[in-house]
């Protein structure tokens, strides 16, 4: 049988757009919004090439793509390396293969244009995915989550409003393999109500994510500057080599449940059916980019395959040349991660690459850095430069990193030793404890009574979140690896400066005020349910950070462990003074 061959579109590689920049090219987003919808509608479900197969590669209903077939009695459902080191890289050729059927689409759109076809044309060819770069801007623009209707050019040259296939999809009909409540819901929702059936509560949703805009920059900053290794980098299971930073899946995680809460989004079983992931996995896929420039020659390590997929047995190694089923590089062979490095092969880059002599690292390296500076770069401690904190080392170095602050902030000092410390607290659990996603959310200072009102509050510093696949066959599969922690991070020193008001970074005063005002939650995806979480482990980090003259980033000293901040409380450390370091 003939496969799907995933090449990428057509000609050479043209520029993703970040979504505000996408929309605002009228031929870009009246050809997007109705291939988009082709996608949807041309042919059935059933069909390879629908939105709803290319969906359900990543979990439900767990049936062969392209003619893929699994192993016997697999561990996970669906084809997804979740916690495994080829995390990032699977999901390259699964963008790629969305992208190559959405261009086809635009082609076929482009063709139904009778006023100025040739230019309609021209631009359904270097038409590409678009990416939602949520830690510029947490929250989407409304063409992606707030309006029913949107208003396009259409094949005559006219205005016309259309249904926004950006909103929602909808099931034709609801697959059986569905379980509740999705076996109930015609329809994809982000942050449900309780009620039935629900609504997307948009409002709710905006006012998550504006909460956490502070802590996504933060963690995507620290991600690309201070993570250095595959294994810390690529995925949030524990054993990174000491990292005090987010992976770039715990990050990934995140956005997941931020958006979804108990709708799809929030549920790997179903979450490839919600249009905004792939403007989320192109974005996780730009920061893949982004840091293997920065990190030049650093690629996939061999890891443990934790759960498995459908096609990767559980407990085994994989490595760079691990095939990425179901996706086939030619009629024969799959994509694995050694093939991904560049992806130009796939037809595409990211605007921060444009002009750049790939052939020169260093060169690359340099510019990267500049760009992620100047997006993220008040991400480091959120003050502005005239705090003394970060004034004297930045001004030393001739560093800018931290001079973009949007945070008003009182001076403060170190008591002689010269450099910020940058607190982190580290969260550890069992990721299968209770069988669905959850999140452990972090406070600086009184926590609300309601667990309704936890992601809103003004003290909600940050959270780690556990993305579960809740599919009752699954859920019964994963009994095997209830064992499995994973680990995630919440930067601290924005929130101490924020809220603390203290004179100093450094321990002998940052101890006592954590010790007094940190205070953590758990609860379910829904946001509103409390969750008992027994494995949870919640412990404080601090890291001296300098600022050597020429260097790009701060740079990073040893990190210490401060047991005693959480020792003692529900889910604090379980080692005691003795075992500070």
């Amino acid at each position: 049988m003939s496969r799907f061959v995933i090449s990428g579109p057509g000609g050479g590689a043209e520029n993703r757009l970040e979504i505000r920049t996408f929309i605002k090219d009228e031929k870009f987003f009246s050809l997007y919004i109705q291939a988009l919808q082709l996608m949807y509608t041309k042919e059935s479900q059933a069909a390879l090439q629908s939105f709803f197969q290319v969906g359900g590669i990543h979990g439900l209903p767990y049936i062969p793509w392209d003619g893929v077939t699994g192993i016997p009695n697999p561990q996970w459902g669906g084809y997804c390396t979740h916690g495994s080191v080829l995390f990032p890289t699977w999901h390259r050729p699964y963008v790629s293969a969305f992208e190559q059927i959405l261009w086809t689409r635009a082609q076929e759109v482009a063709a139904t244009y009778t006023k100025d076809q040739a230019a309609w044309k021209a631009a359904a060819f270097k038409l590409r995915q678009p990416y939602w770069d949520w830690a510029v801007n947490s929250i989407p623009p409304d063409e992606v989550i707030a309006l029913k209707t949107v208003d396009i050019t259409g094949p005559d040259g006219h205005k016309k409003s259309v249904p926004n296939p950006l909103y929602h999809y909808t099931f034709h009909p609801i697959d059986p393999s569905f379980p509740p409540p999705y076996s109930g819901w015609q329809t994809t929702f982000r942050q449900p109500t309780n009620t039935s059936p629900p609504t997307d509560n948009i409002a709710r949703l905006k006012a998550i994510l504006a909460n956490a805009q502070s802590n996504i920059r933060s963690n995507t900053y620290n991600l690309l500057t201070r993570v250095s290794t595959w294994p810390a980098f690529s995925n949030h299971t524990v054993g990174d080599g000491g990292s005090s930073s987010n992976s770039l899946e715990a990050i990934h995680d995140g956005i997941h449940v931020y958006v979804g809460g108990n709708g799809q989004m929030g549920d790997p079983a179903v979450a490839g059916f919600d249009p905004i992931f792939f403007l989320h996995h192109t974005n996780v896929d730009r920061l893949l980019s982004l840091w293997s420039a920065l990190h030049p020659g650093v690629w996939v390590t061999p890891g443990p395959s934790q759960s498995g997929t459908l096609t990767i047995p559980a407990n085994t190694t994989v490595d760079t040349n691990t095939h990425l089923t179901p996706f086939y590089h030619t009629q024969t062979a799959f994509w694995a991660s050694a093939g991904v490095t560049d992806t130009t092969k796939l037809a595409y880059r990211y605007p921060e690459f444009e002009g750049l002599d790939t052939s020169n690292p260093a060169a690359v390296q340099k510019a990267i850095a500049a760009a992620v500076n100047k997006l993220y770069g008040s991400a480091v401690f959120g003050v502005t430069a005239q705090s003394p904190a970060v004034q004297e080392p930045v001004a030393a170095a001739q560093q800018p990193i931290a001079a973009a602050a949007d945070d008003n902030h009182p001076a403060i000092h170190h008591a002689g030793h010269g450099y910020p410390r940058d607190w982190t607290a580290r969260v550890e659990f069992k990721k299968f404890e209770i069988g669905h996603s959850f999140s452990i959310l972090l406070f600086l200072g009184s926590v609300p009574e309601k667990p309704e009102e936890y992601y809103t509050s003004p003290h909600f510093i940050g959270a780690h979140h556990a993305f579960v696949n809740s599919s009752p066959s699954h859920c019964q599969n994963c009994q095997n690896q209830k064992e499995l922690v994973e680990e995630g991070f919440v930067h601290l020193s924005r929130g101490i400066l924020k809220y603390g008001k203290l004179e100093s970074l450094d321990a002998a005063v940052v101890e006592p005020y954590l010790t007094k005002d940190l205070h953590w939650r758990a609860v379910k995806a829904d946001g509103y349910t409390p969750a008992e979480i027994p494995s949870l482990e919640v412990s404080i980090y601090s890291t001296p950070l300098s600022y050597t003259r020429g260097s790009s980033f701060p740079i990073a000293g040893s990190t210490h462990r401060h047991n005693g901040v959480t020792h003692g409380r529900r889910g604090g450390s379980r080692e005691g003074l003795h075992g500070q370091h």
